[in-house]
């Protein structure tokens, strides 16, 4: 179903949580990449809402500057908000990931995100290792999982591990073998099972995050000894 420039992938359950995921910088929402994540996260009870930033939307090949990409990101988190109910999580392909990173770090997005998720999330230009992108991460209370490959130009796994580490609530799956878009040798994963993979452990987050906030959890969480020790 499209919404302006919304497209959803909806689950079968009226009440699921929806993550909206931003594409990354060489592609649209229509990518095949896009698509089966997406599609892969709907088939698995998440429903998805993706978008087109402003200059894929009007067939332009350079990205719009950071604050209007960021912009975009927010406009589209709350034309979400507006329409669905339910947990909301934010996240993206390289790029897009960032942008709900960097929006996050602002305290951006009304409601607040449940969590976000990062797939390829592009720590620095291949080959440029000075030229980090984590500058914000530090800022962000919410919890985030990285999913990232062990052969990405874009972070190392030893970066990204050493990232992770400094960030209290953030998580990091690797795929071994993987790419910037976690994709394995054909000859080593000719399925592409590695992405499918990688999907259930966001999956997995997601429904991890759903029961902590729920109210049995947070009626738990309220719980004190008494007296105090």
């Amino acid at each position: 179903m499209r919404s302006g420039q919304l497209h959803y992938y909806d689950a079968r359950d009226a009440s699921a949580p929806t993550l909206v995921l931003a594409h990354g910088a060489g592609a649209g929402q229509e990518h095949p990449w896009m698509i089966r994540v997406a599609s892969g996260f709907a088939a698995r009870g998440i429903r998805v809402a993706t978008f087109n930033f402003p200059y894929k939307e009007e067939g332009r090949k350079l990205p719009d500057p950071g604050a209007v990409l960021e912009d975009a990101f927010r406009s589209a988190w709350e034309a979400v908000a507006r329409e669905r109910s339910g947990l909301l999580f934010a996240g993206g392909k390289s790029m897009g990931g960032r942008i709900a990173s960097q929006v996050a770090a602002r305290d951006g997005f009304t409601p607040a995100p449940a969590g976000l998720i990062f797939f390829g999330y592009p720590l620095h230009p291949p080959g440029k290792p000075a030229q980090r992108r984590d500058r914000h991460l530090p800022n962000i209370t919410t919890p985030m999982l990285f999913l990232g490959g062990t052969r990405d130009p874009f972070g190392s796994p030893e970066e990204l591990q050493a990232l992770v580490a400094g960030l209290p609530t953030a998580t990091l799956q690797l795929t071994e073998g993987g790419d910037h878009s976690l994709a394995v040798s054909k000859k080593q994963d000719p399925a592409g099972a590695s992405l499918e993979r990688a999907i259930d452990v966001a999956v997995a987050w997601i429904h991890a995050r759903v029961a902590s906030q729920s109210p049995a959890a947070r009626r738990k969480a309220s719980v004190h000894s008494w007296p105090p020790a």
